[in-house]
Formats: C-alpha cells, sequence, structure tokens
C-alpha cells in the first residue's frame, strides 16, 4: 500500500480473488484474519452474483447464515457462488469461501422480492441512543490485530455482557470497488461479539462458530448500531444476539453462536 492509497481490508486479484491486507488482522491471532471483513466480502460476491444474472430484476437480502469452517490466513482467498432454490421472486444463494483450495466459511442467503409495504411498517424493537449522546469507545487494551483498531465506536455499558452503541469503519472493504449498504454492513455484524464481552480474552477463549443476520430492509448510513447481549451457559456454549440499527431505525437482528474455553 503506498501512502497515498486508501485503506482497505482486500483487493481484488482476479473475478473471484481477492488479495487481504493487513488490515484484517485478527483479535484472537493477528497472524489470522478477523472473520467481519470476509462476512462482508462474501456478501459483496452474492450481491455481485445476483446483478449478473438477473439485471434489472434484483432481489433483496432477507437473512444470510454463515458457518465458520477454520481459520482464514492473511493471503489471497476466492468465492464461489451457486443457486440452491432459483425463483423469480425468492432464492436461496450459497457461497463457499476457500484458501488455498479449502472452504473456511460456508454462507446461505435468502433473497426475495421487494414489495411497497410502507403503508403497514412497523416495529415493536425499542430505539437505541444516538450515537452523538454516548461516550466514545474502542477496543484497545482489550483485543489485539489491526482489525478492531479500524473502528470508531460510541458504547453505553448496561451491564457485564449488556450494552448498546454504534460502529463505523472508514477503511473500504475492497479496493477501488463500490461496495453496497448490505455487504458494507455485513462487514461490521461480527464485531458484536466484542462489543461488551462477559469477561476478557485473557480469561477465556470465546469465539463464534457461526453468524446469522436477518435484515428487515437495505441498511442506511454509515453507522451500524448494536443493542447487545452476551450469554455463557454452564458447559462451554455461548451466544452473542444483538439487534442492528441504522439511521431509520431497528434494522434487523444477528446471533452467534460461541465455543467457550477457560484458559
Amino acid at each position: 500500500m503506498t501512502p497515498d492509497e486508501p485503506a482497505c481490508f482486500f483487493r481484488r486479484e482476479g473475478d473471484h480473488a481477492f488479495r487481504a491486507t493487513h488490515l484484517t488482522e485478527g483479535a484472537w491471532n493477528p497472524a489470522e484474519q478477523h472473520i467481519a471483513p470476509a462476512l462482508g466480502l462474501i456478501g459483496h460476491a452474492i450481491e455481485a452474483d445476483m446483478r449478473a444474472r438477473r439485471g434489472d430484476d434484483p432481489l433483496v437480502l432477507s437473512r444470510l447464515s454463515y458457518d465458520i469452517l477454520g481459520v482464514i490466513p492473511i493471503g489471497v482467498v476466492s468465492i464461489e457462488t451457486a443457486v440452491i432454490r432459483p425463483g423469480r421472486t425468492i432464492e436461496l444463494v450459497e457461497a463457499k469461501l476457500l484458501y488455498d483450495g479449502r472452504a473456511c466459511v460456508l454462507a446461505r442467503a435468502w433473497a426475495l422480492k421487494a414489495y411497497d409495504t410502507s403503508a403497514i411498517a412497523g416495529t415493536a424493537l425499542d430505539p437505541i441512543p444516538a450515537r452523538e449522546t454516548l461516550s466514545e469507545h474502542t477496543f484497545d487494551g482489550v483485543w489485539a490485530g489491526a482489525c478492531v483498531r479500524t473502528l470508531d465506536g460510541r458504547r453505553e455499558q448496561l451491564g457485564q455482557g449488556r450494552a448498546r452503541g454504534w460502529l463505523n469503519t472508514d477503511v473500504a472493504l475492497i479496493g477501488g470497488e463500490v461496495v453496497g449498504p448490505t455487504a458494507r454492513t455485513l462487514g461490521l455484524v461480527d464485531f458484536a461479539n466484542g462489543i461488551t464481552p462477559r469477561c476478557g480474552p485473557e480469561t477465556a477463549l470465546f469465539p463464534n462458530v457461526d453468524l446469522t443476520v436477518h435484515l428487515l430492509r437495505e441498511p442506511v448510513g454509515e453507522w451500524l448500531g448494536f443493542d447487545t447481549a452476551v450469554s455463557f451457559g454452564s458447559v462451554g456454549i455461548g451466544l452473542t444476539h444483538s439487534i442492528l440499527h441504522d439511521a431509520q431505525g431497528p434494522l434487523g437482528s444477528v446471533s452467534q453462536s460461541l465455543t467457550v474455553r477457560p484458559r
């Protein structure tokens, strides 16, 4: 990266290949990628595949479910997509992120036709405080790796494993490439697991093995809000659950299953 080149998490190296930059350094191990940007990259690839196939008949992503099969070294990854359930108004798309031929993440996405439901739109979900009213929050001193240091955060701590806040990054998902608001949001959702941990990483490891996000609509604005609760069970299993918010209010939800391992 030259001094004048904008910061990015990935650079395209081919139709389906991308090279991760050092800014993807993970929180558990800086020699491995943080999974957050990779999830956004997969979402971007799914949307690009739909545009290429459907042209002027787009669908809207409503749910993405990611299974994390293993760690991803910082290097070149590739993405393969396939339509599992084709349809005029509903599609199920599958994507694989591979490193050196090894599948690291499997994803499935439901994409639905958009209808005008503005006359009946509404939610019982509570709003969260505006980011301007919350204190600045950084991950410095808690988490390792360059990826989390790219974040601009605001947070209101409500208790152990319970917080509300906002996150943003000025680092591009893919250098020199336009990324839509949904893919950009998908590149931030995995940070939910580190916003308000029940204990520090020096006490226990608690990486997530999956992530499922449901969206009510296409996100608006660059900041993503989280209303997050973290729970640890008694047999080494945990759950991070968040209601997502954007500039227009509640946006959807994200859940992460954790493997909790005391040090």
